[in-house]
């Protein structure tokens, strides 16, 4: 189980880092200075759609994360800015491109292109 982002510093923070963009999300990461577990945020803004299509993106992107074991780094922080095409994406597609943008947010942190805060 992953640690979730709660407070909108953490959200700002990772705003600066790296960013990698698929189709059906934007997902930002930024280092820490610890090597404690990964923390992720969601983000669904109310463009996308009301209520409850924000909050079925999210319970989908929470249950991927949760689920898979996603090559998610320790000491690092993820938002995930989910689009509409998340909602029509099926599971199996959703996953590879987390994946895909996981591991590229990693190599671009590894090369020096991201802040460590």
């Amino acid at each position: 189980m992953l640690e979730r982002l709660k407070r909108r510093a953490e959200f700002k923070d990772a705003a600066k880092g790296v960013r990698v963009g698929r189709d059906a999300f934007t997902l930002q990461a930024v280092r820490r200075n610890d090597r404690f577990a990964p923390k992720v945020g969601f983000t669904v803004t109310k463009r996308v759609g009301n209520a409850v299509v924000r909050n079925r993106i999210k319970r989908r992107l929470r249950a991927l994360c949760d689920c898979d074991g996603l090559p998610f780094e320790a000491g690092t922080n993820y938002v995930i800015l989910a689009r509409h095409a998340a909602l029509r994406a099926t599971h199996g597609e959703l996953s590879a491109a987390l994946r895909s943008a996981v591991e590229a947010s990693a190599d671009r942190l590894q090369r020096g292109m991201g802040k460590i805060s």
